[in-house]
């Protein structure tokens, strides 16, 4: 009886790995593991999983232009090669500035509001806004704002952790003026901010009443708005055709500042169209003093966000839709997306459903245009070289063409292609995997 073979040594596999492109630690991982298991030949597999952990570019077909999965807003990424930026340089003193002198000034522009500071999510500048204007004092928030958002964060917590002391008004789906009024004036009242939360991820309808940010604006204390979302401007100057029919009833930066908000909070991203981040925009006496709290150097963001925030608010004041990749995919005219569904050729073209997700306008959907392709085929598209996510609707695999970057329309044709080819390689015919009904 023959010898059981030796494994081969960590070493030696790993290096047998090096064409994968990773680093040899995580090749040295990959044969560690393989080796243990008494599979020396899975390696290969081992690494490879290793590589796909990575972040890497997707194709997102799923029709949800705000995947928080994916990054939420696609991010347009220019390269200029190695070099610094002036992130905290005065180029014309050549004194050490400040990294709020970028974006931010530009957003607060853009939304017409006295100044503006970014920070790394719009979660930190409600943090940052109350710990700054409230601690150890009184914010008045309506109990049908009490909301959660992604992550189990709740408005009741946030307030906690910044040091305020909330004051509940109203009730889950009626607060009046009177509500608020009655909680600044009662005896031994400290109220220092009243707090409006727009409850972006849901909806509540029937027998509901709340109070404008213009009626708030008069009854004493400083209104502070977290619109969430990111919208700018209702009016959207930045699109050609005007705001899109879907944007109905959505608070933007610059009407909410315009009713009387001191001071307006929101994402960088949704449905701003930037990376993530956090905007404090409104009467600059307060951005200042949310600037020089301690908390704002914790929760600042990096040169890539900021330079990447930069671009997108250039293009909205450049009044240039098509440059911010949010916009132009949510606009674009289904003629288009029919045209390009039909010179993919593969898939037959499907009318279906797009939505902005990440949080924003539930129960809100786009029209759009997408290939189907009959059966689940999810986890191989993600299994490309480049990855395609798709979705699954009645048991056919729908890439909705409304998230996809007309520049990935050949990578999707391919893919789907290769389904088509290994379809017909087991045996099957096309006619099996891409339906015949209309």
């Amino acid at each position: 009886m023959a010898p059981p073979s030796r494994p081969p040594s960590v070493d030696s596999l790993a290096r047998s790995l090096a064409s994968t492109g990773l680093p040899h630690p995580l090749l040295v991982d990959a044969a560690r593991e393989a080796i243990a298991a008494g599979d020396p030949g899975s390696a290969e597999w081992r690494a490879a999983a290793a590589g796909r952990a990575l972040l890497q570019p997707v194709i997102n077909a799923t029709g949800v232009l705000l995947h928080t999965n994916l990054g939420r807003a696609p991010v347009a990424v220019t390269s200029t090669g190695t070099t610094y930026a002036n992130l905290e340089l005065d180029l014309d003193d050549g004194r050490r500035g400040s990294r709020q002198d970028r974006a931010a000034p530009l957003l607060a522009r853009a939304s017409g509001a006295e100044a503006a500071m970014v920070v790394n999510n719009c979660a930190a500048a409600v943090v940052l806004v109350l710990a700054a204007l409230a601690r150890g004092r009184e914010v008045v928030v309506s109990r049908g704002e009490l909301v959660e958002i992604g992550g189990g964060f709740r408005i009741p917590e946030v307030l906690e952790q910044s040091g305020a002391r909330m004051v509940e008004v109203g009730t889950t789906n009626r607060t009046r003026l009177a509500d608020y009024q009655a909680a600044i004036d009662r005896p031994g009242a400290d109220v220092t901010l009243v707090l409006k939360v727009h409850a972006s991820n849901y909806r509540i309808t029937g027998f509901t009443e709340d109070v404008a940010v213009d009626a708030l604006a008069g009854i004493g204390p400083p209104v502070v708005a977290d619109i969430g979302s990111g919208l700018l401007d209702a009016t959207t100057p930045w699109l050609r055709s005007g705001p899109p029919a879907w944007l109905a009833g959505e608070p933007a930066a610059r009407q909410t500042l315009a009713a009387g908000a001191h001071l307006v909070t929101f994402s960088g991203d949704k449905l701003l169209g930037g990376p993530q981040a956090g905007i404090i925009a409104g009467r600059a006496d307060l951005v200042a003093a949310c600037a020089r709290h301690p908390l704002a150097r914790a929760l600042r963001p990096g040169g890539l966000v900021l330079n990447a925030l930069q671009e997108v608010a250039l293009a909205y004041l450049r009044r240039h839709g098509d440059g911010i990749p949010f916009w132009r995919m949510a606009t674009t005219p289904l003629e288009a997306l029919r045209g390009r569904a039909a010179a993919l050729g593969a898939g037959r073209p499907v009318a279906c459903a797009a939505v902005t997700g990440g949080g924003t306008l539930p129960g809100v959907e786009i029209s759009s245009v997408g290939v189907a392709v009959d059966g689940d085929h999810t986890a191989t598209l993600r299994a490309g070289p480049r990855p395609v996510v798709a979705r699954v609707v009645d048991g056919v695999t729908v890439c909705d063409l409304r998230t996809v970057d007309p520049s990935d329309d050949a990578v999707l044709s391919r893919a789907l292609a290769g389904l088509l080819s290994a379809n017909r390689s087991a045996g099957d015919s096309d006619a099996a995997l891409v339906s015949p009904r209309p």
